[in-house]
């Protein structure tokens, strides 16, 4: 499965705006876009150049991209089967990057981050509906059930991010049981429950539809 594998800190620092990409970390003093914001390479502090047209939907579609921790083919096809769907695209696409399996438990509170929830999934951690189930891509789908596999409640990186999340609410469209281990799917997130971060999904939008 390709994934990015470089340093995370320079994907927040280009975009100049945290993606939280990183935990608890983000939350610190030790947040690369507190101590530089400005973008990486030699000659970053002169790069603020305004961005239109082209410029910025490629940026919006970037931020998207890096945000939840999906390549070019990936989201490609979500784009592709949200344009297929009733309703507004923009919308659809945010909303089926949030029922990735490995975006739920993110938003569950089991991983500090995306990249700690995909994780979490590969190593069989977790069943949807009594399932284990280890494909971070994985969809969930209203009434599903998601949790923490019963050999691994007591999995020190998930208690601690369990622990290290308790002061950030659950969205609406997920019923979360903490010590249980477990969330429902209650429902399609709608766009006010979507996405942490300022992202204009139109500009994606009409970058795919040129």
């Amino acid at each position: 499965m390709a994934r990015y594998i470089g340093p995370v800190c320079r994907l927040c620092r280009r975009e100049g705006m945290k993606l939280f990409l990183k935990g608890e970390r983000c939350h610190s003093e030790k947040c690369a876009v507190e101590r530089r914001n400005f973008v990486p390479g030699q000659h970053g502090k002169d790069r603020r150049a305004k961005l239109v047209g082209y410029g910025l939907q490629l940026r919006e579609k970037q931020k998207a991209k890096r945000y939840y921790g999906v390549l070019e083919t990936q989201f490609r096809n979500a784009f592709e089967k949200a344009a297929l769907q009733k309703g507004i695209t923009g919308e659809n696409l945010l909303a089926r990057l949030e029922r990735r399996l490995d975006s739920v438990i993110y938003r569950i509170g089991f991983a500090t981050s995306r990249a700690q929830a995909r994780q979490v999934v590969r190593h069989g951690h977790i069943q949807v509906n009594g399932r284990k189930v280890d494909i971070p891509s994985a969809m969930v789908k209203t009434g599903d059930v998601v949790e923490v596999r019963e050999p691994s409640r007591k999995n020190p990186t998930i208690l601690a991010a369990r622990d290290a999340t308790a002061h950030a609410p659950a969205p609406n469209w997920i019923e979360v049981d903490r010590e249980a281990l477990r969330g429902r799917i209650l429902g399609i997130p709608k766009r006010d429950e979507l996405v942490q971060i300022q992202l204009n999904e139109q500009l994606i939008v009409e970058l795919y539809s040129k």
